[in-house]
């Protein structure tokens, strides 16, 4: 907790270059992959015509992906679960099927896309003069598929247990192998855009085998085994819930890559340009595009710790100041990016080889035009990721799509009727104007609150009692069933300490969360995705941490009654343990509600439901078990029989023990 617990207050800047400086490295060497093929073919004889055909196969690479990294980010946020728990072979489990499903889910890709290969490509905007080149390149690059998707997921497991040096190395061993080899295959050895697709293949194929290496025989938190890779239904459930934003990110991309490339084509053609210098164009700006924003999420993505953290922590001036620094960092990297695409886009272009007046005069429209705002396209996206960061899942999406879904796409249909082929690269200025009134506002909404209601971070006086050994009774149970009151009460006849409020506060005193934070934890106003992408945000999964944490230094001190928290799961391994789940009648459940804090009965409904749909997906995040399943617990009891008739059912169970 003490590492934690500098996030807290160490120097914001400070923070942030440790954080954020290898995030950029790792993403500036990925976005390496996707450039150098381009840079290379571009140079070569191939010339744009090249360049169109690899920009026609990279959108529909990032469908592969987007599953690849689904089930990749999905699985580490389970994994950084299980890893608390000291689970290991929770986190092998996770792994195995992950990998599996990654594994199937390529097979699949594969076959689709050799079947369909033709109308995906036309689909996608090759035209008779790219679509053999494009052929050649994909079918080459379709056969290492597998390798590619589980390359990106091993790179992250690494990561996740520990070993970032080590996932840097798989990442730039592929690259720096494609770098090499390009030039070898596709000038050396003349084998033109073949050249260029062996060249990659075989850099992904080394960043799979050497990840694969690792796994096996270097990894910290786990061993793998055969057995791991058994399908099992609920962890491929829980690990594809959690990467789904990530899913939605890529498709996104994939979608506006489709819209933009089948316009530019469509247009092109009745244009002076044709259909394959604005496809092959399109590709570079994307590619260069990449960059610049792998340097925003790479800064963003650093500060996701000391921004949870904070935030978590209800330091909210701290929380402030980091997305402060983040958002000015960003604005600086949009400016020099507009500088140099405005003024000077024949330094960019030229790197990708020098081509014909039409294509260069297309080029500088392209650069001048479409990235016109870059500014603000890397502004919204630091405020989705922000968003993430705090745990605001739907803002986050809502700030991510709008761009990109709500306003780029449509707007690509539409603008061409009225303006041919311009209209196509106006429609991205003007979604970015859209889309930062649209997040700039919940930005500013969020910034300007954050911190107005008092921030209540009062650590209670309750410190862990000394007990002496015994049983340590963990009781679960539904919302108005008087599981609380229960709870105390069989502490009071077996004279041993209670823990529900005091939990929170020995959490919070160890941890340097806000204790209010965390006992908001389970009533989070998400639901359904948005719950489960709440819960694997980063402050989420520091109170998750807390808590466990302190559930478990209560219980080195002997015989207690825990109430709620998981608190059953999290001691599962305790031979003394009791694990209770506490239910009653709906009927009963309003009566008390009514009689606590007096609802009414459509308001005591609403909140049972709430209520237990919250505890539900928080017992199942943490555990991947079913909340309230009668094997999952020692004792299941009707608590309308009354308060003190199954207080004492429990406290005569408990003596047994």
């Amino acid at each position: 907790m003490e590492n934690n617990k500098a996030l807290g207050s160490e120097k914001i800047n400070k923070l942030i270059r440790k954080f954020a400086i290898p995030c950029i490295i790792s993403l500036l060497i990925s976005a390496l992959y996707n450039i150098v093929d381009q840079i290379f073919i571009g140079n070569s004889k191939l010339g744009f015509l090249g360049n169109a055909a690899t920009s026609v196969v990279f959108p529909i690479t990032i469908i592969s992906f987007a599953f690849a990294w689904c089930f990749g980010d999905g699985a580490v946020a389970l994994m950084s679960i299980r890893q608390g728990q000291k689970d290991d072979k929770g986190v092998a489990k996770i792994i195995g099927n992950a990998l599996l499903v990654n594994v199937i889910t390529s097979i699949i890709f594969i076959i689709f896309c050799f079947v369909l290969m033709d109308p995906l490509l036309n689909l996608f905007g090759a035209s008779e003069a790219s679509l053999p080149l494009a052929q050649s390149y994909f079918r080459i690059i379709l056969y290492a598929s597998t390798a590619s998707m589980m390359g990106g997921v091993l790179s992250n497991i690494i990561r996740a247990d520990g070993s970032p040096t080590f996932s840097m190395v798989v990442t730039v061993l592929g690259a720096v192998m494609n770098i090499i080899l390009d030039p070898i295959f596709i000038f050396g050895l003349d084998w033109g855009i073949e050249g260029a697709a062996i060249a990659t293949i075989i850099g992904q194929i080394a960043s799979f085998l050497l990840g694969i290496y690792y796994i096996f025989f270097r990894a910290r938190t786990f061993k793998l085994k055969i057995a791991n890779f058994k399908p099992d239904l609920k962890t491929i459930l829980q690990f594809t819930k959690l990467g789904i934003s990530t899913f939605i990110t890529q498709m996104s991309i994939v979608a506006t890559s489709l819209v933009g490339n089948m316009m530019l084509a469509k247009w092109g053609a009745q244009s002076i340009y044709g259909a394959d210098i604005p496809i092959a164009v399109m590709g570079i700006a994307m590619k260069v595009f990449t960059v610049v924003i792998n340097i925003v999420v790479g800064l963003l993505v650093g500060a996701q710790p000391i921004l949870g953290f904070n935030y978590g922590a209800e330091k909210y001036d701290r929380v402030k100041e980091t997305f402060r620094i983040a958002m000015i960092g960003t604005i600086v990297v949009g400016i020099i990016a507009t500088i140099i695409f405005e003024f000077f886009p024949d330094l960019v272009i030229n790197i990708f080889g020098t081509q014909n007046e039409l294509y260069m005069e297309f080029a500088r429209k392209m650069f001048r035009i479409f990235l016109a705002l870059v500014a603000f396209t890397l502004s919204v996206k630091a405020i989705s990721i922000f968003f993430q960061a705090v745990g605001e899942p739907k803002k986050a999406a809502i700030s991510s799509l709008m761009r990109d879904i709500v306003c780029f796409v449509p707007l690509c249909i539409i603008l061409p009727n009225f303006f041919g082929i311009d209209g196509v690269l106006y429609s991205a200025p003007i979604a970015d104007i859209i889309g930062i009134l649209v997040a700039g506002t919940l930005a500013i909404k969020f910034y300007k609150n954050l911190g107005k209601a008092k921030a209540i971070n009062t650590i209670s006086k309750t410190t862990i009692k000394d007990s002496h050994p015994g049983v340590i009774i963990a009781i679960s149970r539904e919302h108005g069933s008087a599981g609380k009151e229960i709870g105390k009460l069989v502490a009071e006849q077996l004279k041993i300490p209670y823990y529900y409020k005091e939990l929170l506060a020995v959490a919070a005193k160890d941890s340097g969360l806000s204790e209010k934070y965390l006992n908001d934890l389970n009533s989070h106003d998400d639901e359904g995705i948005m719950r489960d992408l709440y819960l694997s945000s980063t402050p989420a999964e520091y109170a998750i941490k807390a808590q466990r944490q302190a559930i478990q230094e209560i219980a080195k001190h002997g015989s207690c009654v825990i109430v709620g928290r998981a608190a059953d799961y999290v001691l599962r391994n305790n031979k003394k343990l009791l694990r209770v789940f506490v239910s009653a009648p709906d009927e009963y459940r309003i009566k008390k509600l009514k009689e606590m804090y007096g609802d009414n009965p459509s308001e005591a409904k609403k909140s049972i439901k709430k209520s237990d749909t919250n505890r539900a997906s928080y017992y199942n995040t943490i555990s991947g078990l079913e909340w309230g399943k009668r094997e999952n617990y020692d004792l299941c009891l009707d608590s309308s029989i009354g308060n003190e008739a199954t207080a004492r059912i429990i406290a005569e169970y408990a003596k047994n023990i």
